[in-house]
Parts: C-alpha cells; structure tokens; sequence
C-alpha cells in the first residue's frame, strides 16, 4: 500500500510575482499590486478594482503559433506547468504514468467576450479552432500536449474551491494507482465585465469605496471588509507517494497528510458553518492530527462579510484556536478557481521559508482574540498547517499538510 501523498514541485503565476521565488519574496514583504482594472473585456462603464498580472513570456520549447493561438488561462497554465516539472524532474517518469487535474470551469470568459464581440457583424469568419477553445478541457489539451502527459486528464469544478478540489483529486489519483504522480492545477479564471457585474449585483466583490485607493480595497477579515477583490492568479502543484519521489531522489516540499470535502446542499453564495467545520473535521481525523497541533491556518479570507465570520466560527468550533493565521488573498486578491492551489503553494512557501507573511489592510479584525499576522512578517517554523477554501453552492474543502519527515 501507497504511502500518504507528497508534494514536490510547485510552480504559481500572480500579479505580484511569477515563480515561486519572485512570488515568495513578494508574500514576505507585503506586496500588493491592486488597482483598476485594464484589461480589454473587464470594464464597460465601470471601474472594477483587481490584481492584473503582467505579460507572460513565452515558455521555453514553445512555438511562437501556438503561444498566440494561447489564452491567457491557457498561457499562465503552461508557465506555472512548466516550473512545477522542472522542479520535480517530471522528463524522468513514464508519460503514461503522468496525470493532470484541472481545477475550474468557466475560467475563459474574457476570452470568449472578446471573440464574440469581434465576430459578432461577420461570424461567418469565426476561427474554426473556436470548436476546441470555448471547452475547458482545450486547456487540457494544451498542456497534455506541450508536456506529453499521456495518463488521465481532466478538469474539475468547485467553483472557489476548485483548486483544492484538484489537489484532492490528484492525491486520490496516485492513491488509486491510476498513475504514479499527477499534477494539480488551479486554472486562471479570466473575468470579462459580465462576471464582475455579477459577482458585484450578487454582492459578492467589493464595493467602489476604495476605487480612489485601491491598496485599500483586499481586505479580509477587517470590520470594514465589503466583499472580495479579484487578482488574476494561477498554480500547479505534483502530488506522488513517497515511494515515487524517493526513486529519482526527490526531496518533497511536504506531506499531504489528509483533507475534507464537503457540500451545504444548496447553490447559494453563503457558506454554512456546519459545512465548514464537517470538512476541517473530516481533515484533520484522515491526517490524524489534533486541533491542537496546527499551528498555522491559511484560511480562505476572501473579505466577504458572510464568508468571513463563518469560516472563524467554524475554526473555532473546531477548537483550531492557537494556530496563527493570515490571509494570502489580502496581497494576491482573489483567484476564484485558482485561489485553492495558489494558497496551498504560499503555505509550502511559507513552511520552507520559516516566515510567515504579513495580512495587508489588516486594521480592525473581526476576531481579535485570535493569532494574527498583521502587517509585518514573523519568524514561525510549521509542523502542521491547515489550508481551507470554499466555494458557491457550499463546496466546502480543507487539506492537512505537515512538514516533510
């Protein structure tokens, strides 16, 4: 029988940094890089505020063609793929042994909002490779091809919580034997206005009170928090048994020791308590780990007023109590379908670095009496963290990872 998953590559793409290094350094010192959004497809008679990466170059041994028959989902896919391969010596595996979760759906809107309003006075000149790249699984097809995966590949949707649930998968696939390592990605979901005028209808993103101070807009977990901030992020995550990583001499970042999924039963936008806390349960029972032995919790924080204070009710009747927290999305933003991914990444970062980074705009917490970090980096070596995201229609997830032993 397989031993408890690992993690050994990783490789992340958001606007305050592309690679793990850069990214790394940019968590530790507290940048942000917030402010109104421009991208062609994001505004119409608005000012929406957002984290915008920059130009991705090109990835090595690719052709100029395909990068610019690329989407940017698809371009910030192959980037952080390529680094998270390199990085766990993915050339050295059998191809067929190889697998690829997606996490997301949905994740191209901008793209296709763009293509319809150009073509929408001549569709009879509509790309014919349209067929292919209005699918999810085209992005699949991308990277299943530039990287010769030749096992299972799929997407999965949770919404918010796609990219844990992908993770979730992966671990089940190489659990499962289906293959011996597979890669878990948190697709680049890429809004177009018509999104951002819903999530903002909804209530569900920020308001326009910061739109003349838009470092101040990420907020999460502060009194004056009023839903979350969009950034434009993107991860990839290799999940194999240690068995597997040790035959090629590769030294795994951690252990990914259990997780929960769970489901409020409804397709609403407001998380449930009871939901919450099943799944944290549920985690830390299959990773075997006390509540009291996480001692650190990067939670979802999306700065929703709701979502919130939920998820500190959930930790609390869970008694994760003494862990310290902070809240990666108050200097990314939100990914949506990558933020699960994206986070995990930034707590391995934070768990090989020692350093824990700051929460930005951290002013007022709801819940003062717990361990935050606010505006400055500390010094704390993880043993044991937990990660949570959730999702609309109550998609509730939480992993375990523990340092390496």
């Amino acid at each position: 029988m397989l031993s408890e998953p690992v993690i050994t590559g990783m490789g992340v793409a958001s606007a305050i940094g592309q690679g793990k290094s850069e990214f790394a350094s940019a968590l530790l010192e507290g940048k942000t890089a917030f402010g109104v959004m421009r991208r062609p497809g994001r505004q119409r008679d608005s000012a929406y505020i957002g984290a915008e990466m920059a130009d991705i170059a090109p990835v090595p041994g690719i052709t100029k063609q395909t990068w610019r028959a690329a989407s940017l989902s698809v371009q910030a896919a192959l980037l952080v793929m390529y680094e998270a391969w390199g990085e766990a010596r993915l050339s050295e595996m059998n191809p067929r042994r190889i697998g690829l979760i997606v996490g997301g759906s949905n994740f191209q809107q901008r793209e296709l909002e763009r293509i319809h309003e150009d073509y929408r006075e001549r569709p009879e000149f509509l790309r014919p490779t349209y067929a292919l790249s209005f699918m999810d699984s085209d992005l699949c097809g991308f990277c299943t091809a530039q990287f010769g995966i030749r096992g299972l590949a799929c997407t999965v949707a949770g919404a918010s919580a796609s990219g844990q649930m992908a993770i979730v998968q992966a671990a089940q696939a190489v659990l499962t034997n289906q293959v011996d390592v597979c890669i878990a990605l948190g697709a680049l979901m890429d809004l177009s206005h018509w999104e951002c005028r819903g999530f903002r209808a909804i209530g569900a993103m920020g308001s326009d009170r910061y739109t003349n101070e838009p470092s101040r807009a990420c907020r999460p977990f502060d009194s004056n928090r009023d839903g979350f901030i969009f950034g434009e992020s993107c991860g990839a995550v290799v999940i194999e048994s240690r068995e597997s990583s040790r035959a090629r001499g590769v030294t795994p970042y951690a252990t990914l020791s259990g997780w929960g999924v769970t489901t409020d039963g409804n397709r609403n936008p407001d998380p449930s308590v009871e939901g919450e806390t099943q799944a944290i349960l549920n985690a830390l029972d299959a990773s075997r780990c006390g509540p009291a032995e996480i001692d650190y919790v990067n939670p979802h924080g999306s700065g929703s007023v709701v979502g919130d204070d939920t998820e500190l009710r959930a930790l609390r009747a869970c008694g994760v109590t003494n862990a310290y927290l902070n809240a990666t999305k108050s200097l990314t933003g939100h990914g949506l379908t990558a933020a699960g991914a994206v986070e995990v990444i930034a707590t391995l970062l934070q768990m090989q670095s020692g350093k824990l980074h700051p929460t930005h705009n951290l002013e007022n917490p709801i819940d003062p009496a717990l361990n935050w970090v606010r505006n400055k980096p500390i010094d704390h070596r993880i043993e044991n963290a937990l990660t949570l995201s959730m999702g609309f229609g109550g998609i509730n997830t939480a992993l375990c990872l523990q340092r390496y032993r």
